[in-house]
């Protein structure tokens, strides 16, 4: 069991041990090199720690995006895909979505998610 106290600023804090955290658009008025050492210090938090984080984020820069183990993307309340980070790419290029090469890999499923649902693909999880 743990508790969010609401601090001054746009800052929360936990008090109390816990299993899981769930935390929505974090980076919401952050540069992206602050929003990697926040994910980064979460990341290994919770490799240490043995929890499991649940982060929303829009558009992630690489490099943060890079941080992640599995992703879950999401489509008008519709999981889209559910699986590794590093599993991603192949699974859309099987359903014929390629990322092109000087494309970031987050941009590209922002962009592809929007054409997923329409098409007849079947989902990963």
């Amino acid at each position: 069991m743990f508790k969010v106290v609401s601090c001054r600023g746009p800052g929360e804090m936990i008090v109390g041990p816990t299993q899981a955290l769930f935390m929505d658009e974090i980076s919401t008025g952050l540069d992206s090199s602050t929003t990697f050492s926040i994910v980064n210090s979460l990341r290994q938090s919770a490799k240490i720690l043995e929890y499991t984080i649940l982060v929303s984020l829009l558009q992630p820069a690489p490099e943060t995006f890079n941080l992640f183990d599995d992703i879950i993307l999401l489509s008008e309340g519709q999981v889209v895909y559910h699986g590794p980070r590093d599993q991603v790419l192949p699974f859309f290029e099987s359903c014929g979505f390629r990322c092109p090469d000087r494309k970031g890999i987050a941009d590209f499923l922002q962009e592809v998610k929007i054409f997923s649902l329409r098409a007849s693909i079947h989902y990963y999880t």
